[in-house]
């Protein structure tokens, strides 16, 4: 089992820079006491490309004269602290400027490549050269040298090279170094045989070592990069761009994959990665850590090694704050596995374009509805979900399309946007309707059939609608086309033409256990946010699945809400969050002030009547009714995380 209390400990420090002059193992074994740490990511080499150990197959940092992994490792084994070991692989600017013939190009033109080569940043090496070969040393020496628990490999991913030696191989396959399509072939076959040595060069000496290649993004239904990890670590650094959705939307997939614990990585700084004398607010780690666990991970906390190597300890103080909670929280952490009603199908995991919209749009939705759900790709068991979402684009495998019409004969639910279920011109399910093509318009209007907020009338849509015709089912929304799209010839205001009254067309219909909408609503509530394409969707979605909702919960949107089970234990847990949230600096979303919830409203759908229901690890009871098939009760404050138990 991984640890649940890791920090990921960053070094990569300049010839230029004195190191390892304050280490002290007492020193470095106080800080990790005070933060609460089980286990914790050391250092091999960095994005220099310095060593720090004794190496043959390297060279040691110039202004280091001892074993500074030893030691570290000394020290963490002596509190039996886990300590897997880092390793940059994709960067090394060391050999980068020793070795011309080992550098990345990504374009042809040298006038590119020279601009990137004299850029002030770290640069990418090409492991389709003799770097991969030193590459692979470097990992056998650590593992022969110090038998480590893991092995972390850091900046890594198939990537499109055309440095001489890859436009050299390509040819020699028949391959096009001009096509961008044989490019990607060929950097998928370079990346394969990547992840084939170094994962070999490990597993020579050590059938458990841990083994996880970081490129910061686990692609969704891409196996070929899964299979290579024993176990997964989701980089997903609030402030540093990530923003506070991105985690959920991250862990609601990885946690489908069988047999792959994970982490969910963060940082105790301010921004980013690199940054010294950059904190966080306590609260901030509080709640990030808080909404790992929540979703069915391990913490990873990142931080930065003065080179000096003196642990900070206002950066440990400060972690502690938050890894102290976490520890009195494990018991009903481990073992527990998250519960979802909705399977959303990914659009990453179908198109193979990381930076798809549908994707979060989607789980915005459901995150701000307080709704169970998990991201899958086409390998997953439909029948452990009650509703399925196919969210705006198209492109799965026959496959895939029966195994949906298999699920549909055994009752279960179906929410299809935009193209997701249009093949060759028509659409692939049937449910009394008739596809019509692409409209010419966007945007486009809607109009609902049922009550929304701010009442009946035209809301804008700002994006692509496939018209259809319903001969059966409930329409539950109309389209109004704009009079004309917006050209240098045609255009009416600011922004866009108003809608012409003239004409409405079906714009969602339900029918049965199908519902279908014809606008991209998951793409554009990514892009725009308009509260009315989550009313459409809300409104959809509760009339499909009605009272077979597992959890109903009364907390603001951007609270957080997910139910867990334990097996062994014979109880469930209710995760429920909110932090506050603010905009600093040029779009830095932070965390600092705390604001409660109070006297929060639960509702949970129960097979078996509950015996308990109590705050944890508190142990405070709570006053519950089981009514219809229902256990209702109320959660007195929720302060950032509250647990609920429920047996």
């Amino acid at each position: 089992m991984l640890r649940k209390r890791q920090v990921h400990l960053d070094f990569h420090t300049s010839e230029l820079v004195p190191v390892g002059n304050n280490f002290s193992k007492e020193q470095f074994q106080k800080a990790l006491k005070a933060g609460h740490v089980d286990s914790i990511t050391v250092f091999s080499k960095c994005h220099h490309g310095w060593s720090y150990h004794p190496t043959e197959v390297n060279e040691i940092h110039p202004q280091l004269d001892f074993d500074l992994l030893g030691a570290q490792l000394e020290a963490c084994k002596e509190l039996g602290v886990n300590a897997p070991v880092y390793i940059s692989a994709g960067y090394d600017e060391k050999e980068f400027v020793r070795h011309p013939e080992w550098r990345w190009w990504y374009s042809l033109d040298p006038k590119d490549m020279e601009e990137y080569f004299n850029e002030v940043h770290f640069h990418v090496l090409c492991f389709n050269t003799g770097y991969l070969d030193l590459l692979c040393a470097q990992i056998e020496e650590v593992m022969i040298k110090y038998n480590p628990c893991g092995i972390f490999l850091d900046i890594i991913a198939p990537r499109i090279c055309v440095c001489e030696k890859c436009v050299k191989d390509m040819k020699a396959l028949g391959l096009d170094a001009e096509n961008e399509e044989d490019c990607l072939k060929h950097a998928q076959i370079v990346f394969n045989k990547y992840l084939e040595r170094t994962n070999e060069a490990v597993r020579k000496h050590s059938d458990t070592t841990t083994i996880f290649h970081n490129g910061g993004h686990i692609p969704k239904g891409d196996y070929r990069y899964i299979d290579k990890n024993t176990h997964l670590e989701l980089e997903s650094l609030p402030t540093g761009g990530w923003g506070y959705d991105h985690f959920p939307l991250s862990a609601a997939y990885v946690r489908t994959v069988k047999d792959k614990e994970f982490l969910g990585m963060t940082g105790k700084f301010h921004h980013s990665w690199g940054e010294f004398g950059g904190y966080k607010h306590p609260n901030a780690l509080i709640y990030e850590t808080a909404l790992s666990v929540a979703n069915g991970a391990g913490c990873s906390i990142g931080d930065q090694m003065h080179p000096l190597s003196e642990m900070n300890m206002a950066t440990y103080n400060l972690i502690g704050k938050a890894y102290s909670l976490i520890e009195e929280k494990e018991p009903w952490l481990n073992g527990a596995v998250n519960l979802a009603d909705i399977a959303v199908l990914s659009a990453e995991a179908i198109t193979g374009n990381r930076d798809v919209k549908a994707d979060v749009g989607a789980n915005r939705m459901l995150l701000e509805g307080h709704l169970l759900y998990n991201f899958i790709d086409e390998t997953a068991d439909l029948s452990d979900y009650k509703l399925l979402i196919l969210p705006d684009v198209s492109g799965f495998s026959t496959e895939m399309t029966e195994k949906i019409k298999e699920y549909l004969k055994k009752g279960g639910k179906i929410i299809a946007t935009g193209e997701s279920i249009v093949k060759d011109g028509k659409f692939i399910l049937d449910f009394g309707a008739n596809y019509q093509g692409k409209n010419e318009f966007n945007p486009t209007y809607f109009i609902p059939e049922f009550e929304t907020v701010n009442g009946k009338t035209e809301y804008i849509m700002r994006c692509d609608f496939n018209k259809f015709n319903a001969t059966e089912g409930e329409v539950v929304a109309l389209m109004q086309n704009p009079y004309f799209n917006r050209t240098l010839e045609h255009f009416c205001s600011h922004m866009h033409a108003p809608n012409n009254p003239e004409e409405k067309f079906c714009g969602a219909v339900i029918n049965d256990n199908i519902a279908y909408v014809g606008w991209d609503i998951f793409t554009a509530y990514a892009n725009h946010g308009h509260i009315y394409f989550k009313e459409l969707f809300t409104y959809i979605l509760k009339r499909l699945l009605g009272d077979e909702i597992q959890v109903l919960v009364n907390i603001p949107d951007k609270a957080v809400m997910t139910y867990t089970k334990q097996e062994n234990e014979n109880r469930n847990i209710l995760h429920l969050l909110f932090a506050h949230t603010t905009l600093r600096g040029k779009n830095t979303e932070v965390i600092e002030d705390t604001i409660p919830l109070y006297n929060v409203k639960c509702s949970v759908k129960r097979d078996e009547k509950t015996s308990s229901v109590r705050l944890v690890p508190s142990g405070e009871c709570l006053d519950f009714a089981f009514v219809d098939g229902r256990v209702n009760f109320t959660v007195p404050e929720v302060n950032i995380h509250q647990m609920v138990e429920i047996i």
